[in-house]
């Protein structure tokens, strides 16, 4: 009866994790714009839910971040809706795997540190700063790895050296991500971790 309970509990849990990923999928707040700079504050929950909830609650939300990520590519995103015209089944990927495995890893590395270190506070912080950080490296890898050649990207790059256009590319957004989520992901996860109820 208690782990019928401890499951509900957390099924709970995770559909409001959810719920609040799609109102901010589909407000000005998950993604922001700023002309071709594409700010996502997605991860966040995505962390949260890694860290309260386990590395498979992680991948789950991060595969929830995915398919709102791929929808924008249908009117939302300019980026997106480019790379979607040059290849979908890329785009699809792009947009996926880069979000679930991140969300796995965050809960991944949660639980390690948080088991092994005398700090615990330090888990919470690596935790929520990789989130956005490994979020960042593998979509943008991904990307380089299926669109690098293509047109498209080969004009974005305008003579710039690879390394030179990456910095570019994700210098700033990816800059804003990692401290946002390093904050609020910190802040929010250890809070829920204290107050919500116990197994």
């Amino acid at each position: 009866m208690a782990r019928a309970t401890e499951r509900t509990r957390k099924l709970v849990q995770l559909a409001i994790l959810i719920a609040i990923m799609l109102v901010l999928a589909f407000t000005p707040i998950g993604y922001l714009k700023v002309g071709i700079i594409e700010i996502s504050f997605m991860t966040i929950p995505v962390v949260v839910g890694a860290i309260i909830l386990g590395p498979g609650a992680g991948a789950i939300l991060g595969g929830v971040f995915g398919l709102t990520s791929f929808i924008q590519c249908f009117g939302m995103s300019t980026f997106g809706m480019t790379l979607l015209g040059v290849n979908p089944i890329f785009t699809f990927l792009v947009c996926m795997a880069p979000r679930i495995l991140m969300g796995y890893l965050s809960g991944v590395i949660f639980k390690a540190l948080h088991h092994a270190g005398k700090t615990k506070i330090l888990s919470f912080a690596v935790a929520s700063l990789s989130g956005a950080v490994l979020n960042t490296i593998f979509f943008v890898g991904l990307l380089m790895l299926l669109f690098g050649t293509s047109d498209y990207m080969m004009g974005l790059r305008g003579g710039q050296s690879l390394l030179g256009f990456l910095a570019a590319f994700v210098g700033v957004n990816g800059l804003i991500e990692a401290i946002v989520a390093f904050i609020l992901g910190t802040a929010i996860s250890k809070a829920l971790m204290q107050f919500l109820p116990k197994e």
